[in-house]
């Protein structure tokens, strides 16, 4: 009998246990009318991903000739009715990309640990002014750097 009563107790344990995670569970939610699913929350927007088309080549000059060439690849988190928009205005975008881009290499962002999340976070955030300059804020939410390389010394 006392080896019985730690494994009948147990057993009661585990189905009160089991018996309380089904009473107390949230009630599901009803369906709506129509039997789509909820809208997303509105403060949340819908967004999509925008690969940039080629690659950003960034010379690394150092007493007037280039010692290495950094190579990256990048997206734009946008808003996903604004493709075609974007699309129009890569151009502009790349021009503007690519300045920021020479920026940071002209002031030794690209040197050493060019990739520490201090000097990465940096870079994002001057890419995403770029960007919202030319797209405006409700339409590009983030950039991605997709590839990085350095090509060189």
């Amino acid at each position: 009998m006392a080896k019985i009563l730690p494994i009948v107790l147990i057993l009661l344990g585990l189905g009160g246990g089991v018996g309380a995670g089904f009473a107390l569970r949230p009630a599901p939610e009803p369906p709506s009318e129509d039997g789509a699913a909820p809208p997303p929350p509105i403060d949340a927007p819908v967004t999509e991903l925008y690969v940039l088309e080629g690659q950003f080549l960034v010379p690394i000059v150092e007493q007037g000739s280039v010692t290495s060439i950094i190579v990256i690849e990048l997206a734009l988190e946008i808003d996903d009715t604004a493709n075609l928009a974007v699309a129009d205005k890569e151009p502009l975008l790349r021009d503007r990309m690519l300045q920021i881009l020479f920026d940071h290499a002209n002031i030794g962002g690209f040197e050493g640990m060019f990739t520490s999340s201090n000097n990465m976070a940096l870079l994002r955030k001057s890419l995403l002014e770029a960007a919202t300059q030319v797209m405006g804020r409700r339409v590009v939410f983030e950039v991605l750097i997709t590839n990085i390389l350095r090509n060189g010394a």
